[in-house]
């Protein structure tokens, strides 16, 4: 079972210009789609679309339309009762797979409601194979809750995935000494953040075929205590570094159509053939599969296994040497 954790989920409704985005200007919208989304949500949604077992723990109202969205498409969830609803996320994609998103910040969780969620997150972790703890945190929640919740499931069998940003971010990575979780997920912007490293640069040595300006990244994390640290690097591939040995991948071409949930696709990949004892190398080669067939779907759908072409994605093993795969 794997059991995603998402503090700050929402509907995603994403639109579709036929034209590039011009502000100020008026444009008239093609298909328009709305999905349950937040991270660990999305997680979940590609795992259920693939058969495999997770459970996705979220706060939001028993009536909340979300978790209508959830049933429907077969995602097993458990909700904590909050008043109110789940904000509402708008995503705006182009013709060429440019994605603006507008995210709104979140229901406030009082300290009663994050007492009974982080009750619940340490319940379920107790007969989990892996906690996911994914996205940001709405407003109530302090910064260092994803660093805390590491630090206590540390005792039990489970294994745990963060995929965060920004000040959640620095505070997990701050306190790796004694909340080091056993996979982290950063894309480019945050290895940089966290690494004192460019993004850009990161971002166009990946694309030139050079991943050892990432690796060299990854490697501090690992160094700090991170067991595997994933990075997704979108139409350049990914990276994936532990303290045994480091992988690359090259994704397969493809036209986006939008990023929305790419990233989230990635981890149910890499997640879905971890526990299915895949090698770290064709757990990396499975996560690109899943993340490109998500950028080739329009909104925020994600790939079921019609989707998915694992033998398109390319990986090598990379040492000090390999400068160019």
């Amino acid at each position: 079972m794997i059991v995603t954790v998402t503090l700050n989920p929402s509907l995603d409704r994403t639109v579709t210009l036929d034209e590039p985005l011009t502000r100020g200007a008026v444009h008239r919208l093609t298909p328009v789609s709305t999905e349950p989304g937040g991270k660990g949500v999305n997680v979940s949604r590609a795992l259920t679309q693939n058969g495999v077992d997770t459970l996705a723990l979220l706060p939001a109202a028993d009536h909340d339309p979300i978790l209508t969205g959830l049933t429907t498409r077969g995602v097993p969830f458990h909700n904590i009762a909050i008043p109110g609803t789940v904000r509402s996320n708008l995503t705006i994609t182009e013709k060429d797979g440019t994605t603006t998103k507008l995210n709104e910040p979140g229901a406030h969780l009082d300290a009663a409601a994050l007492a009974t969620l982080t009750a619940a997150v340490c319940d379920h972790a107790a007969g989990a194979t892996w906690m996911v703890l994914s996205g940001s945190l709405p407003p109530g929640v302090p910064d260092d809750w994803y660093a805390d919740i590491v630090a206590r499931l540390a005792a039990l069998p489970c294994r745990v995935a963060v995929d965060t940003s920004e000040r959640p971010l620095t505070a997990l990575a701050e306190a790796f000494g004694t909340a080091a979780p056993d996979l982290i997920k950063p894309n480019s912007e945050e290895l940089a953040w966290l690494t004192g490293r460019s993004a850009p640069e990161l971002e166009e040595a990946a694309a030139q075929g050079d991943p050892l300006p990432v690796v060299s990244a990854a490697r501090q994390l690992v160094d700090r205590g991170a067991g595997t640290v994933l990075v997704t690097l979108g139409g350049a591939g990914a990276v994936l570094v532990d303290r045994d040995g480091t992988w690359a991948a090259t994704a397969p071409a493809i036209v986006p159509r939008s990023t929305v949930g790419a990233g989230d696709a990635s981890l149910a990949g890499y997640l879905a053939a971890t526990i299915a004892g895949a090698a770290p190398a064709q757990r990396l080669q499975t996560a690109v599969a899943y993340g490109s067939a998500a950028a080739a779907l329009p909104g925020s759908a994600l790939p079921g296994p019609d989707q998915l072409d694992v033998k398109a994605v390319q990986v090598q093993a990379v040492t000090s040497a390999s400068a160019h795969l």
